[in-house]
């Protein structure tokens, strides 16, 4: 399975990696492109630099470079997941703007009829913010928020992040252990 990964400003890059981590465990092939503002939380909230994504994932494209292989339709991938997604990148997405090398492979995602996974990460909401998301469920993207469940008795931060992220996996059919699945209350 190859799927691209974009990491916007918004906060939550934690299940990114955490993503990306699960995906390479399972032997897929991950594209990674990075947004300005990306990298500038990605180092805040992870430390993490250029080099050590670099050795996570097998391309790390550069998100000026729009000629990169997932600029184009003809490259072949099973799904793209934007996360954490900030509102900016979602408005572009929304209203083919591909101004950078994410945009531009979100909407060849799009073109191409491809898995298209948009975890936002904003509140609260505006209508604006709603609009666009609408506007995209409407093309059949998924849109996945970072809004934690509870019902599986979490522990710790890691328990709220593998939740989200094991829906993400869900919907990209890649198997996972990251969360106990509900069987009822028993009642």
């Amino acid at each position: 399975m190859r799927i691209i990964i974009g990491i916007t400003g918004a906060s939550g890059s934690v299940y990114a990696l955490k993503l990306i981590d699960v995906l390479r465990k399972q032997r897929c092939e991950v594209h990674a492109v990075v947004s300005n503002s990306g990298w500038e939380v990605l180092d805040y909230e992870m430390n993490i630099t250029r080099e050590v994504l670099r050795q996570k994932v097998d391309v790390l494209h550069e998100v000026n470079n729009i000629g990169a292989s997932i600029a184009s339709g003809s490259f072949k991938n099973d799904a793209m997941i934007v996360v954490p997604c900030s509102m900016k990148t979602l408005a572009c997405i929304a209203n083919g703007i591909s101004d950078n090398l994410l945009t531009r492979a979100a909407d060849v995602t799009l073109k191409e009829g491809r898995s298209l996974i948009i975890v936002p990460r904003e509140t609260p909401i505006n209508a604006i913010h709603l609009e666009n998301m609408l506007k995209l469920a409407k093309l059949g993207v998924k849109i996945l928020p970072a809004c934690p469940a509870f019902y599986h008795k979490p522990d710790t931060i890691e328990d709220l992040v593998d939740m989200l992220v094991g829906k993400i996996c869900d919907l990209i059919s890649v198997e996972h252990d990251l969360f106990k699945r509900w069987e009822g209350n028993g009642r």
